[in-house]
């Protein structure tokens, strides 16, 4: 994939809603597989689409990647031996360590994609559109769907639901809102309408623990007021829960989820790798030791003692 491939890619993920990583090489040195422009996307499980680099640049770019995509801040990676660059980095630049039998460098900028938060407001009220349109305005991706016509499948763990039905499909809609176990899910109406529909599911069977996450009634409680009004007051509940971190499953979630693969030092080059079988393991003295390439696994495997030693002093 070339480089405006990956940018076209970059776009239907984007449309999609999945969160990755744009990874852009703006400088090298020879002889580093990588050119300057080359263009990767890393998705939040470790999958590099497009060209970044070597088996050297790779990992390292994959492992910062994630890391930028869980964090939300954008990196700027300088790939290669310290001793390289010595006081010559500037401030800010992260320095990782790439493979001992090449001379190649590469500075690496990393950003974060982070989709736009996914509102579904579930009715065809004069609430529902003014909510729709004041989530528009703020960028959010945004669908109506009518009573009737609402899943679970509109939602996920991520998405924010409104339910705005007002007295239409309340209850078969709150329903399949709970099963998709969004990260917010708020009904439009009374307290005692909220507590009847409430009620109503907990006789069907629908666990508490899932009806105690419904917000009866959704936003800001500024009394008895216009359908217009309501509809700040719920979006501005909705900001300030995002903006507290409330939303827990409002951000990345593979990537806060899944647990990052073990990592070693290559004894031999200082590189940070991959602690299982595509680290080229080797047992010596009965601890297993990783390594970033052949040539390191072999100079080591010649004289193992000159490398614990180090490891040992490190």
């Amino acid at each position: 994939m070339d480089g405006w491939g990956v940018l076209e890619q970059a776009g239907e993920l984007t449309r999609r809603g999945e969160a990755f990583a744009l990874a852009t090489v703006v400088w090298r040195q020879g002889p580093s597989s990588g050119q300057q422009g080359s263009r990767a996307i890393i998705t939040e499980a470790g999958e590099l689409r497009g060209w970044i680099g070597g088996a050297c640049a790779e990992p390292a770019v994959i492992r910062e990647a994630q890391r930028v995509i869980a964090e939300g801040a954008p990196q700027l990676l300088l790939l290669g031996s310290p001793e390289q660059f010595g006081a010559a980095v500037p401030e800010g630049m992260t320095v990782v360590p790439i493979s001992c039998q090449s001379e190649g460098a590469l500075e690496v900028y990393i950003e974060p994609v982070l989709p736009a938060p996914h509102l579904v407001v579930v009715g065809r009220s004069p609430m529902a559109h003014t909510v729709a349109d004041l989530a528009r305005a703020l960028g959010w991706r945004t669908e109506v769907v009518d009573g009737p016509d609402f899943t679970a499948a509109h939602a996920s763990e991520r998405s924010m639901v409104i339910v705005a039905t007002q007295g239409h499909y309340d209850e078969e809609a709150v329903e399949q809102a709970v099963a998709a176990r969004p990260a917010y899910l708020g009904l439009v109406g009374s307290r005692r309408r909220g507590a009847a529909v409430l009620g109503y599911l907990a006789e069907r069977g629908v666990p508490q623990a899932q009806l105690d996450r419904v917000h009866t009634p959704a936003g800001l409680d500024l009394g008895k007021t216009t359908h217009q009004e309501i509809a700040v007051a719920i979006l501005a509940e909705l900001v300030q829960l995002r903006a507290s971190g409330a939303l827990g499953s409002d951000r990345p979630a593979q990537a806060a989820r899944a647990q990052p693969p073990a990592q070693a030092t290559d004894p031999v080059c200082g590189m940070t790798v991959t602690a299982d079988a595509t680290g080229r393991p080797l047992e010596h003295d009965g601890v297993t030791y990783y390594f970033c390439s052949a040539g390191c696994r072999r100079a080591f495997e010649q004289d193992p003692a000159a490398y614990v030693k180090r490891e040992t002093r490190c």
